[in-house]
C-alpha cells in the first residue's frame, strides 16, 4: 500500500481542549461508577473477535465531531444509524458526560490519548521521542489518571493511543533519524500500553496511525498492544493484502475512512484536487465498509469519518451532516449498518455543477452562471444556496454564502470573487426536511480583460521599499509591471509606502488596474507626475478590500503611482499587477 501524499487535510487536531497543555489538567474528584464492561480480543491467528461481557462485538462507529455538551442531542440519532461505538481523539477532565451519555444510549466509546506530532501532516510540534524523557514520563504519567478515572464507566469500549505520528514525524525528522524516531515513538506507545493494561486489563489498548507502513514498526517495538488500528481512506481495501503479506499476529480495526480524501483524488483543470460528488462519497462509504467487512476474523470493524457539523471547506468534504442537514453518506452508512432507511425523506441529489464559459478564465468582479442538475427522490421543493471558498489561495477553511439570481433551470448567477486565483464554488439544495446535496467545482479567477494597452508594461518601476526576501521574495518593483501573473512588489510594512512606474515621456492614459496580493492598501491614491517630484491625485480611495481595483480615470504624466497611505493587513503592500492603460 502506497504512502498517502501529505494532506492539507481534514480535523488533525484533538477534539477536547486543552489537551495538548495536559499539564494543566486536574483531576476531578472520585466518583462511583457503574461497573464498566469487560472488553477482550479473544480468538486464534485470522480467527478473531472482539468480545464485550462475553458477547460477540464488531464495531459499528463513527468518529465522534460534535460538542461534548451535545452527546444527549445526537447520540440518539447515531443508534438510530445503527451505531454501536464511537471514536474519540481525546480524553481528559471534560471527557465524562460523553462517556455516560454513550453508555446511557447503548454506545461505547474508543477513547483516545493524543500524542505529538499527531494528525499525519503534524500538529502540536515535534517531539524527539528518543531524548525528550520529560514529554514522555509526563503522558506517561498523564494517560493512566485518565484510564484510573473512567476504567469503570460502562461508555469505555477501549483506549488508543496516538494519532498518525508514525506518518507525522516524517514532518520532523528525515534519513535514519526519522528511523530511530518512529522506532523510539512506537516504542513508548508500547509503554503506555503496559502502564494501561497494569491499571484496566479489562479493555483493550491499540494506536492509530494513517498508513499500514507504520505497522511494521508497531509489530517490532509494541507488542504489548492488542489489536492495531489504521485511518485509511480510498486505500482502505488494499489493508487486507497488506496485512496478509507483512505476516502480522494481531487484529486490527479502522479507525478513519471513507470516501477519497484531498490526497488522493487527482488534481482537476485548475490544478487543485478534485472533489468527489455526494454519490461519489456516499459509494465511498458503502465500499469501505464491504472492505472492511470482507477482512473476516482479522477486521473486527471500523469507525467511519465523520459524524461531524462543521460546516466549512472539510465539513463539505467529509461531515454526514454539515450544519445538521443530512447528506447521501449519512444514509449510505445507516444502510450499511444495517438499519431500516425504508422510511426516511433522503436528500436530494445534485450532480453536474458546470460553469457557462471557460472556468479557467473566470474575470474578476464580473457575472458569473453555474448550472446544476438537482433532483429530489421524494419530490420535495428544493431551495438552493451558493458559496465559495478561498482555500486555494490563503488556507481559508470558511465557506462564505454568495446572493445570487435564480435564472430557472437550475442556473445560478453570481458576482465572481474579486481576488484572482482558484477558489472552490459549492452549491446547495435542500429539501426542507433536514437533507442537503452539495455540488462542488473549481475556478480560476483572473484579473479583467480592459480594452486597451499596458503602457506600463515592463516600464522601469522604483518603491519606497521593498522586501529583499523571505517566501516568494526578493519583491522589488519590477515584479508589478513584468506582465507575470506570480511576482508582485511588497513592501516594508508601515506607513506610507509608494510604487512608482515611468512611462518614459509624458503620456495619456485613461485606466488603471491594480491586482493586490493578501497584503493590500486600504486607503491609497492613484497620482501622476511630470518630474517625479510634484505629484497630481487623479483618484483618491478610502475604502479599499484588495483582490482588483479598476478604475476608468483621465490622467496625463510621465510618472504614474499607488501612494498608499494606510494598509489592509498588518503586513505591507503588495501588488502583483499595476497596469496604466492608453
Amino acid at each position: 500500500m502506497s504512502r498517502p501524499r501529505t494532506p492539507v487535510r481534514r480535523f488533525t487536531a484533538p477534539l477536547t481542549a486543552g489537551l495538548l497543555a495536559v499539564g494543566a489538567l486536574a483531576l476531578p474528584a472520585q466518583q462511583a461508577h457503574a461497573a464498566g464492561s469487560v472488553v477482550k480480543v479473544t480468538g486464534t491467528q485470522g480467527n478473531w473477535q472482539l468480545t464485550v461481557d462475553g458477547s460477540p462485538y464488531r464495531i459499528r462507529g463513527l468518529t465522534w465531531g460534535p460538542a461534548v455538551a451535545d452527546a444527549d442531542r445526537y447520540l440518539p440519532d447515531l443508534k438510530s444509524m445503527g451505531v454501536n461505538t464511537i471514536r474519540t481523539w481525546g480524553t481528559d477532565a471534560t471527557s465524562k458526560p460523553l462517556f455516560d451519555s454513550a453508555a446511557a444510549h447503548g454506545i461505547k466509546v474508543i477513547a483516545g490519548f493524543w500524542l505529538q506530532p499527531g494528525g499525519g501532516p503534524g500538529s502540536g510540534g515535534c517531539v524527539n521521542y528518543v531524548t525528550d524523557t520529560a514529554y514522555k514520563n509526563q503522558m506517561l504519567d498523564e494517560f493512566p489518571k485518565w484510564v484510573q478515572e473512567y476504567k469503570n464507566n460502562p461508555g469505555i469500549l477501549m483506549w488508543n493511543v496516538g494519532n498518525e505520528s508514525v506518518l507525522g514525524l516524517q514532518n520532523c525528522y528525515s534519513g535514519a533519524e526519522l528511523e530511530r524516531q518512529r522506532d523510539a515513538y512506537t516504542t513508548f506507545v508500547n509503554d503506555v500500553a503496559k502502564k494501561i493494561h497494569g491499571i484496566d486489563p479489562d479493555h483493550p489498548v491499540t494506536s492509530t496511525d494513517a498508513w499500514v507502513g507504520a505497522w511494521p514498526y508497531y509489530k517490532k517495538n509494541a507488542p504489548d498492544l492488542d489489536l492495531y488500528a489504521v485511518n485509511s481512506y480510498n486505500a482502505v481495501c488494499d489493508v487486507k493484502s497488506a496485512w496478509e503479506q507483512g505476516g502480522y499476529t494481531k487484529p486490527y480495526i479502522v479507525t478513519e475512512t471513507g470516501p477519497a480524501g484531498e490526497w488522493e483524488v487527482p488534481d482537476d483543470a485548475n490544478g487543485v484536487p478534485q472533489e468527489p460528488t455526494d454519490q461519489a462519497k456516499a459509494d465511498g462509504y458503502t465500499r469501505a465498509w464491504n472492505c472492511v467487512t470482507g477482512h473476516q476474523g482479522v477486521a473486527l470493524g471500523a469507525t467511519m469519518f465523520h459524524y461531524g457539523t462543521e460546516y466549512d471547506f472539510g465539513g463539505i468534504w467529509f461531515n454526514l451532516l454539515p450544519a445538521g442537514q443530512k447528506r447521501l453518506s449519512y444514509y449510505a452508512v445507516k444502510r450499511a449498518y444495517g438499519a431500516d432507511t425504508a422510511h426516511d425523506n433522503t436528500p436530494p441529489v445534485t450532480t453536474g455543477l458546470s460553469v457557462e464559459g471557460d472556468a479557467g478564465k473566470v474575470q474578476a468582479g464580473r457575472d458569473l452562471t453555474l448550472s446544476v442538475r438537482a433532483t429530489d427522490p421524494d419530490g420535495d421543493p428544493l431551495a438552493y444556496e451558493v458559496l465559495d471558498n478561498s482555500m486555494y489561495i490563503d488556507q481559508s477553511r470558511q465557506l462564505v454564502p454568495l446572493p445570487f439570481t435564480d435564472l430557472g433551470g437550475g442556473r445560478l448567477r453570481i458576482t465572481a470573487p474579486d481576488r484572482p486565483g482558484v477558489w472552490k464554488m459549492y452549491v446547495k439544495a435542500t429539501d426542507g426536511k433536514g437533507n442537503v446535496g452539495v455540488e462542488t467545482r473549481s475556478v480560476r479567477v483572473v484579473p479583467p480583460t480592459v480594452d486597451g494597452t499596458d503602457i506600463a508594461l515592463g516600464r522601469a518601476a522604483t518603491a519606497s521599499s521593498y522586501q529583499t526576501g523571505g517566501g516568494d521574495c526578493p519583491c522589488p518593483a519590477a515584479g508589478a509591471v513584468d506582465g507575470k501573473p506570480a511576482t508582485r512588489w511588497a513592501s516594508d510594512w508601515s506607513d506610507p509606502q509608494w510604487l512608482q512606474v515611468d512611462l518614459g515621456s509624458r503620456t495619456t492614459f485613461k485606466h488603471v488596474q491594480l491586482v493586490w496580493e493578501t497584503s493590500y492598501a486600504k486607503a491609497y491614491a492613484i497620482q501622476t507626475s511630470d518630474d517625479g517630484q510634484n505629484w497630481r491625485t487623479v483618484r483618491q480611495v478610502t475604502d479599499g478590500n484588495g483582490g482588483v481595483d479598476d478604475f476608468d480615470v483621465a490622467g496625463i504624466g510621465r510618472y504614474v503611482r499607488v501612494n498608499g497611505t494606510a494598509r489592509g493587513t498588518g503586513w505591507g503592500y503588495s501588488l502583483y499587477a499595476f497596469g496604466v492603460y492608453s
